[in-house]
């Protein structure tokens, strides 16, 4: 029994460790070629854009949302806010701020959505149009958009998404490539940044709950993402900054009602790409939003299971097609045995195996030897993000260094074992009530949109 249960956690621990080296690895690969977008192209033309904003209940980020937009670095757009249905006074705020006039557009066949009150143009800005709909849903208001958008290209935000100035003129660059039909972009934390002598500048001057979060959005986008779009497996498009070809979206019937809709809308794009040669899905780390996170730990709480849920609905959706595929294609490969078999399967028998280590296997030293591999790699992997973030202008003072070793430790000895909590109890919560959507709270903190420019 216990040379089993040696053998068999040596195999789960050697196969949760691969893939954090790699992704470090391949990250790092990544920074030795100039990409095509970030080279000059005089006399470019600006591709259409429509910017997609689902709003629900966001009265409170709305200013800041229509002060953002004005500050967009880019001429030939038109940004669609979706009001989805609030019971708060959303519109009406949007009314007041950009002085509605009715429009008469008609939707663009093909996708079904809740019914729509009425479509409007701000009259302080043209670009601007709002749909005020029944309330459907974050997937149901975006396919709303769709619907009425016109251009090429379709933008995805969250209300409290701010764009960077050069965010726009990169994906219009990234997207001159014409076998690129899919983007994500990179997400820094809002409340981390400052503007200091006429430059944006990160720092760790925030909530403590906000540190663990930028750290974490560091290793997310600039190792994880990085990589597996390296690797053409991107499963997740972040709903706070993503970009689709406009027919493509139409093609697999744009969003499906689920907690998760980023997740479900790449896969599907994915999918789309897979069967048609030389396609591809990107991540453009040097294209930038600025997003919100949560200040509570009960808002992070709510979050989280509704990241955890919406990524099992995915599993349980696309494992049967993704199974048969293992190891013919790399997105099955890494979603199922990266991000389910070591982040979720494991996160299981992990728990497990320590428990069973506690109570009934008298040798301790294994179980410290996997403590001391695990901490050096969680370390060497905060690191290498860190570094990496300055590749891309991402970086912070010697105060806020200092800060960051603080936080690398509770990262690893407390926030991981959140993380871990969160992964157990959200996964568990799917099969329980899989739709509950637990929308966070906004901080309605006024943020200087100088500091996005």
């Amino acid at each position: 029994m216990n040379t089993f249960f040696t053998i068999s956690t040596f195999v789960i621990f050697t196969i949760c460790l691969i893939f954090p080296l790699y992704h470090m690895v391949n990250a790092l690969l990544v920074l030795r070629k100039k990409p095509y977008y970030m080279k000059k192209q005089v006399g470019l033309k600006e591709k259409s854009l429509s910017i997609l904003v689902p709003c629900y209940n966001e009265q409170t980020i709305m200013d800041t949302t229509i002060l953002g937009i004005n500050h967009v670095n880019y001429r030939n757009y038109e940004y669609i806010l979706i009001n989805d249905g609030s019971t708060d006074q959303t519109f009406e705020r949007m009314a007041e701020l950009l002085d509605l006039e009715v429009q008469k557009i008609k939707p663009h066949p093909g996708l079904e959505f809740a019914s729509v009150h009425g479509v409007y143009r701000s009259r302080r800005n043209p670009r601007i149009i709002v749909i005020d709909k029944v309330n459907g849903g974050k997937a149901d208001a975006l396919n709303a958009g769709i619907a009425y958008a016109s251009s090429e290209l379709v933008v995805t935000l969250d209300a409290d998404s701010i764009l960077d100035e050069q965010a726009l003129p990169i994906i219009n660059r990234a997207f001159t490539d014409p076998q690129l039909i899919a983007a994500g972009g990179n997400v820094h934390i809002l409340q981390g940044r400052k503007f200091e002598n006429n430059v944006l500048k990160p720092t760790m001057v925030v909530k403590t709950i906000v540190k663990f979060q930028i750290l974490e959005y560091l290793k997310g986008f600039f190792i994880y993402k990085a990589s597996l779009a390296k690797s053409n497996a991107l499963s997740i498009i972040s709903g706070a900054f993503g970009v689709f070809k406009r027919d493509v979206l139409l093609e697999v019937g744009g969003y499906r009602k689920t907690v998760g809709e980023d997740i479900d809308i790449t896969l599907k794009v994915q999918n789309f790409r897979n069967g048609r040669k030389g396609l591809k899905v990107a991540f453009i780390p040097e294209a930038i939003c600025y997003t919100e996170v949560p200040e509570t730990w009960r808002d992070l709480f709510k979050q989280r299971i509704r990241w955890q849920k919406g990524f099992i609905d995915c599993v349980v959706l696309y494992m049967k097609e993704f199974i048969p595929n293992l190891f013919r294609h790399p997105l099955s490969f890494f979603f199922i045995l990266d991000a389910f078999f070591a982040g979720i399967v494991c996160a299981f028998l992990t728990v497990a195996g320590f428990i069973f280590t506690l109570f009934y296997h008298n040798d301790l030293s294994v179980l410290l030897l996997y403590l001391t591999v695990y901490i050096a790699v969680s370390l060497l992997y905060n690191v290498i993000a860190i570094l990496i973030s300055y590749f891309y202008q991402n970086s912070f003072s010697v105060k806020d260094l200092l800060n960051i070793m603080l936080v690398l430790v509770l990262d690893i000895v407390f926030f991981r074992l959140l993380t871990l909590f969160y992964t157990l109890y959200g996964t568990i919560q799917y099969f329980q009530n899989k739709d509950e959507w637990n929308k966070v709270a906004r901080t309605g903190r006024a943020y200087h949109l100088e500091q996005a420019g």
